[in-house]
């Protein structure tokens, strides 16, 4: 495991840009054509057996990395040693509409995309597997997954069971404040809206990473999430825009902005408020009492892989306690393997040891008892939805 658990920069701190659905617009305002492909057309004759290899797409600073070579990494080292395949592993993964645009083409026109393992987030994975573009796994061959898999990832409406998506890993859109300088508590996100907070207080810019939390506060289940709740969470965001109260909408930026004081509260992430925590111990994050969003990010095995079954053991692989617990110390996103914790906890490591009671990495019971996962936005829906939000966050 890594000597220091606590990244220096958080990925998402990296990589979030500002427009983030502008893509999927651009997308839709070209009339890219639907493309569903049909289960029996998904699947390639598999190599596996005999070519013991695999491609596998992420996103950057997202894998444990060895502190004195950057260029290995342990975990997948592990598993090359163990199984004999090799893994040609790619950070090409920047923005998840950048990459649908990337290899859609080849998927729309069922070619292979010469990948075997992509990873995106389950907003977008709703959209690939609308269209059909990737496959079912092979559960009886992934016995971990099975088995250790957090119960609340378990059944998000896009992919009830799991079956063609696996979370990489997981994390809470919540919010995080400077306790000290506002001088009280945050327990709801109505808190975000005193008049103390007026031109003090941002949100994400990006709809499908703000609007779960944001209906949340006003009462809305948003496993089943109604136009009516949206439209009520926008009119409520028009008016709070035109008081200022909301100093600006913002990427990863909102960093930067509570660091240095020009914000006491703001809209983050779980993964985040781990790093702002250790310059600052007056960071608080909350899950609000209302509830807030556990999102994840997934691998999927797109159309026409060529390695499906290197592809499914080395998801399962990540699916081993003592293998979650390693990538978990490393990246500081909330686990998807809650056995990981014991594994951590017993580490002779102190601050290892200690990664097993941070409950942004892994929620207390009271914190995962308001969690919870939005339905995703059908195609049909989306295009309205961004036009009104991005009408309000001004993109």
């Amino acid at each position: 495991m890594r000597e220091n658990p606590v990244k220096p920069l958080s990925r998402r701190s990296l990589l979030r840009a500002l427009g983030a659905g502008a893509g999927a617009a651009a997308l839709a305002g070209c009339g890219v054509p639907a493309a569903y492909v049909a289960p029996r057309e998904r699947s390639a004759q598999d190599r596996s057996a005999t070519d013991k290899r695999l491609a596998f797409a992420n996103w950057p600073l997202y894998i444990d990395v060895d502190e004195k070579d950057p260029q290995r990494r342990p975990t997948l080292d592990d598993f090359e040693k163990r199984t004999g395949v090799s893994v040609k592993y790619t950070e090409e993964i920047n923005d998840n509409d950048e990459f649908f645009g990337k290899i859609s083409p080849a998927l729309m026109n069922h070619q292979e995309t010469g990948r075997d393992i992509i990873v995106v987030s389950d907003w977008m994975c709703a959209r690939y597997v609308r269209l059909g573009w990737v496959q079912e796994m092979d559960r009886a061959r992934q016995p971990n997954v099975a088995r250790n898999l957090d119960p609340l990832l378990r059944r998000p409406a896009f992919d009830d069971g799991r079956r063609q998506t696996v979370p990489w890993q997981s994390g809470i859109t919540g919010i995080a404040y400077n306790r000290k300088k506002l001088g009280r508590e945050i327990r709801h996100t109505s808190d975000l809206w005193k008049d103390d907070l007026r031109g003090r207080v941002t949100l994400l810019s990006g709809m499908d990473e703000a609007f779960s939390l944001l209906m949340q506060g006003n009462g809305a289940d948003v496993r089943r999430w109604t136009a009516d709740d949206f439209h009520r969470m926008t009119d409520q965001l028009r008016d709070l825009v035109r008081k200022r109260h909301i100093r600006r909408f913002t990427g990863n930026d909102y960093i930067k902005d509570l660091s240095s004081g020009d914000v006491l509260a703001c809209q983050a992430y779980s993964g985040d408020v781990i790093q702002l925590q250790a310059d600052n111990p007056d960071i608080e994050f909350v899950v609000p009492e209302e509830g807030a969003e556990l999102w994840a990010e997934s691998m999927m095995i797109p159309n026409l892989a060529r390695h499906k079954r290197n592809a499914e053991a080395l998801i399962d692989y990540y699916y081993e306690p003592e293998v979650a617990a390693q990538l978990a110390a490393a990246v500081n996103y909330v686990c998807p393997v809650p056995a990981a914790r014991d594994v951590l906890a017993s580490s002779k490591d102190k601050e290892l040891a200690e990664l097993a009671e941070n409950p942004l990495i892994f929620p207390t019971d009271d914190m995962r008892r308001r969690l919870a996962t939005a339905r995703d936005m059908t195609a049909k829906e989306r295009p309205g939805f961004e036009k009104v939000w991005n009408e309000i966050v001004g993109l």
